[in-house]
């Protein structure tokens, strides 16, 4: 038993404007801009690189009382 397909119904719009104006609706993707990751990864590596200097180069640190029961024993 064949079926055959229902007819489309009749329609006063203009197919090819409703394209058109879908096509007016998509909003248009814009590029992604990859300096502020690159910025915000350099300042993280230059500040990881400043505070590891400091660390390396601070002098280590001894407070009185343990010098002071240090040297009593």
């Amino acid at each position: 038993m064949n079926v055959a397909p229902m007819p489309s119904p009749f329609s006063a719009l203009d197919a090819a404007a409703i394209e058109e104006a879908r096509a007016l609706l998509i909003a248009p993707s814009r590029p992604e801009r990859m300096w502020p990751v690159l910025g915000a990864a350099g300042l993280l590596a230059a500040s990881a690189l400043i505070f590891a200097t400091a660390m390396v180069m601070a002098p280590p640190l001894t407070s009185e009382h343990v010098a002071q029961a240090h040297n009593a024993n």
